[in-house]
C-alpha cells in the first residue's frame, strides 16, 4: 500500500509538469494574480481524478469532456488580448469563468486524459482509489501550487513597475498563449501528444522558472555604475 501511495504521488507531480497545467495556472494568473491559484486548481483537478477512480464520474466527465480544450483556447484568447491591451489599465476589470481556479481544475481534468492521469487510474484498480486519488492530487498540490505561487510572484513585480517582472510576464504571455491555442487545438483535432507531454511539459516548467529567477534577480553591479560614471 505505502509503494502505491508514493508513486500516485510521484504520478501526481508527474501530471503537474504537464503542458495544459502550466499554461492554465500561467494565463490564470495573469488574468486573476493570487498566490493560490496552482493549488486550487490541482484540488480541483484532483476531485475529477478521485471521482473517476472511485468509479462514480465517468458520466460526469463524459458530459463536460468537450469543455477541456475549449477553456484552454479561451484562456490562450483572452491573455493574447491582454497582451495587446493599454497597461494603464486596472486589474479591478470584473474576471471571466476561467479565473476561477478549482473549476477551471475540474475541466481540464474532464477534457484531456493524459498518460500520467490514466495510469493512475489503472493503479486504482488494484488499491483503495480514496487514497490514491488522495496521493496524485497532492503530488499535483505540490507542483502546480509552486508554480502558481511563483506566477503570481511575477505579476505582482511586474504591476509595481520593476522593469525586469514586466519584460517577464509578456514573455511569459506569449508562451503562453502559444502553448494554450497550440494543446486546445490539438485536442479539438484529436492529435495524440501523450508522448511529448512529459518532456515537453519539463522543458516548459524550466523555462517558466528561470526567466521568473532572471526577472527577481537585480541587475549586475556594471551596469549600474554606467549611470553614475556618466554623471560624473
Amino acid at each position: 500500500m505505502n509503494a502505491v501511495l508514493v508513486v500516485g504521488l510521484a504520478l501526481g507531480m508527474r501530471h503537474g509538469t504537464d503542458p495544459d497545467h502550466l499554461a492554465a495556472i500561467d494565463g490564470m494568473t495573469r488574468v486573476r494574480p493570487r498566490s493560490t491559484n496552482g493549488i486550487f486548481f490541482a484540488l480541483g483537478h484532483g476531485l475529477v481524478v478521485i471521482l473517476l477512480a472511485v468509479g462514480i464520474g465517468k458520466l460526469l466527465a463524459a458530459r463536460f469532456a468537450f469543455a477541456g480544450p475549449w477553456t484552454l483556447i479561451l484562456i490562450g484568447l483572452v491573455n493574447l488580448w491582454r497582451l495587446f491591451r493599454p497597461a494603464t489599465r486596472s486589474h479591478a476589470a470584473p474576471r471571466p469563468i476561467i479565473a476561477q481556479p478549482l473549476i477551471l481544475g475540474m475541466l481540464l481534468a474532464a477534457g484531456f486524459e493524459t498518460s500520467s492521469q490514466l495510469s493512475a487510474l489503472i493503479i486504482a484498480g488494484q488499491t483503495n482509489p480514496w487514497l490514491l486519488g488522495a496521493a496524485f492530487s497532492g503530488g499535483m498540490v505540490l507542483v502546480d501550487g509552486l508554480d502558481g505561487l511563483l506566477a503570481a510572484s511575477t505579476q505582482r513585480l511586474a504591476t509595481a513597475g520593476e522593469n525586469r517582472a514586466r519584460i517577464a510576464s509578456r514573455v511569459l504571455g506569449v508562451v503562453v498563449v502559444t502553448f494554450a491555442l497550440s494543446l486546445g487545438g490539438a485536442e479539438l483535432a484529436d492529435l495524440d501528444l501523450g508522448r511529448f507531454a512529459f518532456p515537453l511539459g519539463l522543458a516548459l516548467f524550466a523555462t517558466v522558472i528561470l526567466i521568473r529567477v532572471w526577472a527577481r534577480s537585480k541587475p549586475s553591479s556594471a551596469a549600474t555604475l554606467i549611470p553614475e560614471s556618466a554623471e560624473g
